[in-house]
């Protein structure tokens, strides 16, 4: 159960402020059907999330646990700094053409989520956690308690949330894991 809450938790703050969040915001309000964009955002994740955990622990079971400790400490504190970074809305591909909401939002979401920094982080989690199943989940539940609130209530909470203080916290906790992956705190992960 710890690696479906480290990575739930760690992936819903990552997410605030996040493209993908911007895009889900984008995607609301010109769509303005919520259901359809949620399930788009659940599938697209899915598949995105579960790919990068399946990557995630195979590099794991290629590398020693010394090595993959380093690489992991060094993927963490490298995503502490990244989350400090903002994200543009105008960043990745533009939303499909007329295809439905659903569509449009799996296909935008799923690429908008290559390389990003929940993508990183499933990989660095499932290689830490050893578990596919469980980290996909987490991550997966990660992205919608950012995202649905974002596809529901955007244009209100962006006003009442500052950006700069959920990037801190997201970059804190990042780091914190860095931190006690690099000192070899054994909190039964390896």
């Amino acid at each position: 159960m710890e690696a479906f809450f480290v990575s739930a938790g760690l992936v819903a703050v990552a997410e605030i402020g996040d493209k993908t969040q911007l895009l889900a915001m984008i995607l609301a309000s010109r769509y303005r059907q919520p259901v359809p964009i949620i399930l788009g955002i659940l599938v697209a994740t899915l598949a995105n999330h579960a790919l990068a955990a399946s990557i995630g622990a195979e590099v794991a079971s290629w590398v020693g646990p010394q090595t993959m400790r380093w690489v992991l400490a060094v993927l963490f504190l490298g995503m502490a700094v990244w989350c400090l970074i903002p994200d543009k809305a105008d960043e990745g591909p533009k939303t499909v053409g007329r295809a439905g909401a659903f569509l449009a939002t799996a296909v935008a979401f799923f690429l908008v989520e290559m390389g990003d920094k929940t993508q990183i982080a499933t990989v660095g989690l499932a290689a830490r956690f050893h578990n596919i199943v469980t980290v996909t989940a987490g991550t997966t539940v990660g992205m919608l308690l950012a995202n649905v609130p974002a596809v529901l209530f955007g244009d209100v909470l962006s006003r009442k949330i500052s950006l700069r203080l959920v990037r801190s916290v997201a970059a804190a906790a990042f780091a914190v894991l860095g931190i006690l992956t690099l000192l070899g705190v054994n909190m039964g992960l390896f």
